[in-house]
């Protein structure tokens, strides 16, 4: 079968699991039942063969399961998938958020700067029309009030009308449309820094939330919700852990009651991921915290800088002040993205709420506490404590392990299994216990493993890869796990939720990854080469004296009159040719006729004679 078609029948098993959970009345995503697919068929309880075509018995087969799975009702283990399909779906990065919502926010923007780049005014009307437009645009586009807000408008109007004024609209209409939106944005920027200093001054900033107060009031009370959650999630994982530890001890004998493994193992699985959702979102809101301090700062700096600027003048040149609005509209900019992007991570924390349902109604917090009479609730931070002991790298010579004090950036190490115990997840029937790496981290295949004791590093250090492939199968059952502990290298076929599409393959051969370099030489060189050969004469004679055995004998030399100095010579002429060259230019010089005059020749016989030169200066 090509991929073509391959494609061509995943769509079509997608499409009908889709349609009969619609006729069932439950609504599911194309990319919940992609994923579903995959888990289905990477479960080996349900012996499908991956290397042969699937024939429609299979197909059907493969439905039906799917459309089970997906109808399950208080099942913790679809919650939890659900759970990391909306997250993965809807959380992306810091930049990511802020720059969809600049891309939403210029969509919807569009059709008002279209219809302000494509106007054509003719009449006096028609021209206040588009400066209205233009004053409507401003308003939307920098967030500062409403355009059926009079005082917001009117303070728009004015701040417009000192950096650009009405007449000016027509050489507005003569750009080009390019030139028409960076003109725009421009203008819009300028607007809002001078609002914003009139706000700061006291003197205007009508419509103008106050966010820096807002931001310093929202802050601590949203990582004071999610940080309630999170301590929530981390004690009913806290107590599933005690009471899987409970079932698993033969010496324990646990109270009668109607409750499954599966099911608190589950359930275990469904808080664990919420509590490491929430510690993703409250890094976020952490991040959020410091960059509002520093915007808040910088804008502080940015106001007193432009009023030491204005002061009291009257008039002050634009290539002084207008970048200083710039600066003022850019950091107000920053506040109004970190507003948005808390409203968004809130409203992720508050959708993650309801997949938690199922756990809540199979276990009450009142079932709980009696199900835990006489135990202990361990905590995280307890276990570490408890397990302390370090492990010694020359235990086993043959891993590598990494230690606090031996290690740089020992804390930023890129733990596998989200830092939970491999040899606990297998041993211990799929149970998660964090990690201490305290204790040691083991370096397997460049990649880094920790563990809950030294007894357990050193049982998976002594067999690495097939605990490595264990915990691989344990995720083919349990496939909310693969997201979970992060083995999408392990399961190169299951992409994560993002990236995946409705019209993948089913399951693709995993590609094997390793790190490697390659350096090219400068000079190549050439496999034909004879080493052995030399050019010089001289050094041929140098090696045949090297193999004589001259040590113990004498050399003589002579040289005859006819012998001396002679060698074979050759000489290269070159032949006399005609050349010719020219000057630059043609000149020529006159030197002045020599002129002498006597006087005192004629007359008077006593009289002296007077020689007068009449020569002219060759300077004349």
């Amino acid at each position: 079968m090509s991929r073509a078609q391959a494609e061509s029948v995943i769509k079509n098993i997608i499409r009908e699991i889709i349609q009969e959970c619609s006729l069932k009345g439950r609504a599911a995503s194309e990319t919940l039942v992609a994923f579903m697919v995959k888990a289905v068929v990477l479960d080996p309880r349900n012996e499908f063969n991956v290397d042969r075509t699937l024939t429609k018995q299979d197909v059907q087969k493969l439905v039906e399961l799917c459309v089970d799975k997906l109808m399950e009702k208080c099942s913790p283990a679809l919650d939890t998938i659900k759970m990391q399909v909306y997250f993965d779906i809807n959380y992306t990065s810091r930049s990511e958020f802020i720059k969809e919502h600049q891309r939403i926010l210029l969509a919807r923007l569009s059709p008002v700067s279209r219809e302000i780049t494509d106007a054509r005014v003719k009449t006096r009307e028609e021209l206040e029309g588009l400066y209205r437009k233009i004053i409507g645009y401003i308003l939307l586009r920098s967030g500062m009030g409403s355009p059926t807000d009079v005082n917001a408008v009117r303070e728009t109007t004015a701040a417009l009308q000192s950096v650009f004024p009405q007449p000016e609209v027509g050489t507005f209409m003569s750009l080009v449309k390019r030139d028409k939106e960076q003109q725009l944005s421009e203008l819009t920027t300028i607007v809002a820094g001078i609002r914003l200093f009139n706000k700061f001054s006291k003197k205007g900033g009508e419509g103008i939330d106050d966010l820096p107060t807002i931001l310093n009031e929202a802050l601590p009370a949203t990582s004071k919700g999610i940080e309630y959650e999170l301590n929530r999630s981390q004690s009913l994982a806290w107590k599933y852990t005690a009471l899987l530890e409970g079932l698993m001890n033969p010496e324990k004998q646990p109270r009668e009651c109607d409750y499954s493994p599966v099911l608190l193992k589950q359930a275990l699985y469904n808080v664990r991921q919420h509590e490491a959702f929430l510690q993703v979102v409250l890094a976020d809101i952490s991040l959020c915290a410091k960059q509002v301090e520093f915007l808040q700062t910088e804008l502080v700096l940015q106001m007193r800088l432009l009023s030491e600027t204005i002061r009291s003048k009257t008039a002050v040149p634009t290539a002084r002040v207008f970048p200083h609005f710039t600066a003022v509209a850019k950091l107000w900019c920053g506040l109004q993205d970190e507003m948005v992007l808390l409203n968004i991570l809130d409203n992720v924390v508050l959708n993650l709420q309801p997949f938690l349902a199922a756990q809540s109604q199979l276990f009450s917090a009142a079932q709980l506490d009696n199900l835990l009479e006489g135990s202990e609730v361990k905590t995280d931070e307890q276990r570490m404590t408890e397990s302390s002991e370090r492990i010694d790298p020359f235990e086993i010579k043959t891993q590598e392990w990494l230690l606090p004090e031996t290690t740089r950036n020992f804390e930023q190490l890129p733990l596998q299994y989200k830092g939970v115990c491999g040899y606990s997840l297998v041993h211990k029937d799929g149970l998660l216990l964090p990690g201490n790496p305290s204790i040691g981290v083991l370096k397997h295949r460049q990649k880094f493993y920790v563990f809950s004791s030294r007894e357990a590093a050193l049982a998976f250090a002594s067999s690495a890869d097939e605990f490595i492939a264990c915990v691989g199968e344990r995720a083919k059952s349990s496939p909310e796990l693969i997201q979970l502990l992060e083995l999408h290298q392990q399961f190169a076929c299951v992409s994560p939720y993002s990236e995946m599409q409705s019209g993948e393959r089913l399951l693709v051969k995993p590609i094997t990854k390793c790190d490697s370099s390659t350096q090219t030489d400068t000079h190549l060189v050439e496999t034909s080469i004879i080493t052995s050969y030399h050019w010089n004469e001289w050094e041929l004679r140098r090696n045949a004296i090297k193999l004589a055995n001259l040590r113990t004998r004498v050399t003589h030399s002579m040289q005859t009159n006819l012998s001396h100095m002679r060698r074979d010579n050759t000489s290269q002429t070159y032949l006399p040719k005609d050349a010719a060259c020219q000057t630059k230019r043609d000149s020529e010089t006159n030197i002045p006729k020599p002129q002498v005059y006597l006087a005192g020749l004629r007359g008077e016989k006593t009289g002296q004679m007077i020689k007068t030169n009449l020569t002219r200066s060759i300077d004349e």
